[in-house]
């Protein structure tokens, strides 16, 4: 079994972590908490610091918020690369969502400590982390992803090297464009079916069955309409997704004018103090606008 480290144990790194550690491999956390309970069993050990996980382990998982976390985790007092200075050959991994241009100028700072490094950002939410059942995008050598390869099996079905550093990031990028104007556009057509009268409830589970069929009418859907936001996924974090998508576009010199209203309906919501709920209650700012709660 290997020596794995794993960083970050938010919604959806425990889980996450929590399968690794229920396949029998020695697992170090960085937590300066409470370990969470789905940890205590098995080989799971309690370190004081980034720098403390990546000395004793051989692969180091990391699972951050956002860009500035990861940069900090990494190259911050007691952080990773300060653990991995005379320690060649180590694998880290970084499960995290951020900009795919800093993402390759993290690995290459790794790169040159003599270790590998693949972004491995993931899709499917807090459900997907509990269930083993992620999609997970990765970029980086192909060495290091078969390396790497049974681990993301532990943690996720639908598993992809999709080429060199950074890749990993974009694809991401692309899966957040995707499933927020997916979410806008179920939550305009059950707003309007609710308006115009129709039970929003039986428009969805007709709409199930035809080509409007989504992943996100289903779950997303039903949480619009039971009324069910606690995160799965927060707003905060998808918008936080959606900048580095129009960040990168503006770089691109490309229009993305449906992410950018996107964006803006996520920012209404975040102003009205709903940034912590679920992504699905981006139906709330046309509520709003509408004067009408999907009911």
């Amino acid at each position: 079994m290997s020596k794995l480290g794993f960083i970050g144990l938010g919604i959806m790194g425990a889980p996450m972590a929590a399968h690794l550690v229920k396949a029998g491999h020695e697992v170090f956390l960085a937590t300066r908490s409470k370990v969470p309970a789905e940890l205590l069993t098995g080989k799971a050990v309690a370190c004081k610091s980034a720098r403390e996980v990546a000395e004793k382990a051989d692969i180091i998982f990391m699972m951050l918020p956002d860009t500035p976390d990861v940069a900090k985790v990494l190259f911050g007092d007691d952080g990773v690369a300060s653990g991995l200075v005379n320690a060649k050959g180590k694998t880290v991994v970084d499960m995290s969502s951020i900009s795919p241009m800093d993402t390759k100028a993290f690995a290459q700072k790794i790169n040159e400590l003599g270790c590998d490094y693949l972004d491995a950002p993931v899709s499917g939410g807090e459900v997907g982390a509990k269930a083993a059942s992620l999609t997970i995008m990765v970029g980086g050598p192909d060495a290091a992803f078969e390396l790497v390869k049974p681990l993301f099996e532990l943690m996720g079905k639908n598993i992809t090297l999709v080429g060199g550093n950074g890749d990993g990031q974009t694809c991401k990028v692309a899966n957040q464009i995707i499933v927020a104007l997916n979410i806008a556009a179920v939550g305009e057509a059950l707003l309007f079916a609710s308006k115009a009268g129709a039970d929003p409830a039986k428009v969805r589970q007709a709409l199930m069955g035809g080509f409007a069929s989504s992943r996100i009418l289903e779950v997303h859907g039903e949480r619009m309409i039971k009324r069910t936001f606690a995160p799965g996924f927060r707003i905060g974090l998808h918008q936080k997704d959606l900048n580095l998508a129009l960040a990168g576009a503006r770089t691109l010199g490309l229009a993305l004018p449906q992410t950018a209203n996107a964006a803006q309906l996520m920012q209404a919501c975040a102003a009205n103090g709903m940034q912590d709920l679920d992504h699905s209650a981006l139906v709330r700012a046309l509520e709003l606008m509408g004067n009408h709660e999907v009911a």
